[in-house]
This record gives structure tokens, sequence and C-alpha cells, in this order.
């Protein structure tokens, strides 16, 4: 498979990570590769920085910042190609990365997305994320976090999503499902997106020999009150858009265990943030029920297939053991 890729890098404020990237991608490139950088309204350089020493590359710059979302849906009506590639800018591809995820799309036509496997930029033998999880309490989660490298097969493997920050996307599963919502901004738009593609019965690859590097929250930073704020809010957004009727009734006491007990850690670890961006979706309910309505209407999958995706809720002891390996994880960053 010799398919041109459309490759995507939204950047705000990351110049010294934008040059990194670039640096790692240009290499892997091939004829007929686009790349389009779309500033969000930076004030760091980093648009005079791309146009002079990369003149070959598109930039979009944007006067505001409009997130992750709003910043790749600027870039996709000028994508050419048949697959398209998002790349965070503070992900760096290893060496033959881009020609593995290109000889993945050799594969049935009902693949919309092949996620990369990000590794941790400072512990690369670990796995930041091969995809998303979706469990049956409403959760998300980077599909293979913290697990060794070592262990992963040879050969690409379904996964329920992809991870938005290294993923290919068909464009014609684009094309049918839209990208991301503008209003998530950032956080969680890819766990929509998951979900719009499973109602559509689009399904989603993880490619063990795209290797990725990934700087960990470099953007917005570990658990920032302004990250605490949009997973809140986003989280929810998804859950009111995306997840079907029949569902909703066979899974709401999940869900609710699950808000429970977080928003009571968020209320002890003083993290109001993330709390006030779950009620926040008050205000916007009307057009959420209204985007719901449109999403439900195409579903083409049975209820009974997309919950047999979903991952079983862990007990809570295990979610506990979870977040202490990724805070093990981040602490030994910050030892370095």
């Amino acid at each position: 498979m010799t398919d041109a890729l459309s490759i995507i890098i939204v950047n705000w404020n990351g110049c010294a990570l934008l040059q990194r990237c670039l640096t790692a991608l240009k290499p892997q490139l091939a004829p007929g590769d686009q790349v389009i950088v779309v500033d969000n309204g930076s004030h760091d350089g980093s648009v005079s920085w791309l146009e002079t020493t990369h003149p070959d590359i598109t930039c979009i710059s944007l006067p505001t910042n409009r997130g992750f979302s709003g910043g790749n849906n600027a870039a996709l009506p000028i994508c050419t190609n048949p697959w398209i590639f998002l790349l965070n800018n503070d992900a760096f591809v290893e060496p033959g990365a881009v020609a593995a995820l290109r000889a993945a799309t050799d594969c049935d036509n009902r693949i919309g997305a092949i996620s990369a496997t990000m590794v941790f930029d400072h512990a690369p033998d670990l796995i930041a994320s091969n995809g998303i999880v979706l469990r049956r309490d409403g959760v998300a989660l980077d599909h293979g976090m913290t697990e060794p490298v070592a262990d992963l097969p040879a050969d690409p493997f379904a996964v329920t999503g992809a991870s938005g920050g290294a993923v290919l996307l068909r464009r014609t599963m684009v094309d049918d499902i839209g990208l991301f919502p503008d209003d998530f901004f950032n956080y969680l738009e890819d766990v929509d997106l998951a979900w719009r593609a499973i109602l559509r019965g689009w399904q989603t690859l993880s490619c063990p020999a795209a290797r990725i590097r990934h700087v960990y929250s470099a953007t917005s930073g570990q658990g920032s009150p302004f990250k605490q704020r949009l997973l809140g809010r986003n989280r929810w957004r998804t859950l009111i858009r995306c997840l079907p009727t029949a569902l909703w009734w066979r899974l709401w006491h999940h869900i609710l265990a699950y808000e429970l007990a977080a928003c009571a850690g968020l209320a002890i670890q003083g993290a109001w943030s993330g709390i006030a961006g779950r009620f926040s979706n008050i205000a916007d309910i009307t057009v959420l029920l209204s985007q719901r309505q449109a999403i439900q209407r195409r579903q083409t999958v049975p209820d009974t297939l997309i919950e047999a995706l979903l991952a079983p809720a862990p007990w809570p002891w295990q979610e506990l053991q979870n977040i202490r390996r990724l805070a093990a994880v981040m602490a030994a960053r910050r030892t370095q």
C-alpha cells in the first residue's frame, strides 16, 4: 500500500516541541504526503519559525486558540489524501513508525482508524497509549497504559478506539461521521469520535510497530484544574451525545457508581474544577440533546454488539492500582 498521507499537527506555544516533532517526522515522509501545521494563536514565535525553516509545510495560523478539536477541524477541508494522520506536537515518531502505519492501511475497508503505539518519552519501554478502552461505567482510558512495550504482539490487533494523539483516520470514515466536536476544545474528543465510529460500524486497529514517543500532558499539565474541568465536562458530553438509550438503561448504575466515587475523590482533593466541569453541561443540555438525536439516528450497529465491546468496570482497589502505576511513571519523569 502506497497511499499518501495528510498529516495534521496542532500547535499552541510549543515551538520547541514542534521542532523536535518535525525533525523526527520529515525523514519519514513519502512523495505525495501533505503536512499541515495548525497554530492556535501562539505568541512564542512558532509561526515565524515554521514559515522560515519549513516553507514546504502548509501553516494555518488561527487568530485564537481553538484547542485540539478546533485546530484539527480547521485543517480537514484542505486534506487531499485518503488517510489523515493526526499527530500531537509533543509526539515524536520513532524510525520506521510512519512506514509501519502506512503498511497497516492495507486492511479491510471497514477499518476506519489505526492507532499508533505511543510510549512515554522519558520511559520508552512503557506504553502511554495504543488505543482506547471504553468501559461499562462510561469511563474511557488509554489502552495499554504503563504496560511493557515488550509484551506487544508483532502484528496489528483490534482495539475499541484510537487515541487522537497519533492516529491514522480513513478519509471516508471522517466524511461519514465527522471529525471532532469543536466545543470539546481539548480532551476526550477522540473518545467521542470512537463512539460515533462504533455506532456506524467502523473498526479500529492498533499498530505495535508504529512507535511514537510522547511527552505526556506537555501542553496543559497533568492534573491541572484546566484539564480536570475539561475531562469532567467532556466525559458527560460524550455520554449524552453517544451512548445508546438501551445501554443507558442497562448501565446507569455503573455510571452512577463511578460518578459518586469520582466526585467524592475530587472533593477530598479540593479539585472542584472537575466537578464544576460536569455541571457546566446543564447550560448546554438542549444543544447536546439535539446533537444526540442526530448521532443516534444514524446508528447501524445493534446495541448488543456495542455492549459486547465495553470492558467491565474495575473494583475500586483495581482503579487505585491503575492510578498509582501512572503516578509512579510520572514521578519518575520529574526526577530525571
